[in-house]
């Protein structure tokens, strides 16, 4: 078994406003810089391989863990195509039920030219398959509740068996080719 551990990029100023990241290169907020100045791994990260989303607020998070963790395209947030720095709010205020209904897709919603999580997975399976080694990775928040859904084989259909908080680590297994969840929201305990 190969043990996965993830965790998602420190808080920023658009997550404050909840506005949509996705490919828009958003730095830690001052928030953020000291949220994740505060976080110990659950693991201990020698014993780990890490790689970090090629995004810098994921790259700046790794930096303040004090990881030595090498860039994975995969890793990346999925897009939000036009929808990027606008809140759900705002876009269902101009679209109205037409979000709803793409919503409504689970795994092949995809926003106005963006990505839908259904790219996201098939983007990250061949990735999976390649790892050999304990490894933990900085990611996003599409990038992590792609991971949950595939191994919990999960549609993005109404509401996931188990919540996947922020600020916290979450350790998945892969065996035989599957990925598995073993424990989630593990604190990222205060120094």
């Amino acid at each position: 078994m190969i043990p996965l551990l993830a965790i998602r990029h420190g808080r920023t100023e658009w997550n404050a406003k909840k506005r949509l990241q996705g490919h828009t290169d958003i730095p830690l907020s001052e928030e953020g810089i000291r949220q994740v100045s505060a976080w110990r791994l659950p693991r201990d990260p020698a014993d780990f391989t890490w790689l970090t989303s090629p995004l810098g607020r994921a790259r700046q998070t790794a930096q303040l863990l004090g990881l030595d963790a090498a860039v994975e395209p995969a890793l990346m947030e999925m897009s939000w195509g036009d929808w990027e720095g606008r809140s759900f709010d705002d876009i269902k205020a101009g679209l109205g039920v037409d979000v709803e209904i793409n919503l409504a897709r689970g795994i092949d919603f995809r926003p106005d030219g963006g990505e839908s999580p259904r790219e996201v997975m098939q983007r990250l399976r061949p990735w999976l398959a390649s790892l050999e080694r304990p490894t933990g990775i900085v990611c996003h928040k599409g990038v992590l509740q792609a991971l949950y859904a595939i191994a919990a084989d999960w549609d993005m259909i109404g509401r996931p068996a188990e919540k996947m908080r922020d600020a916290m680590a979450h350790l998945f297994y892969l065996q035989g080719g599957k990925l598995s969840i073993d424990r989630l929201n593990l604190p990222l305990e205060a120094k």
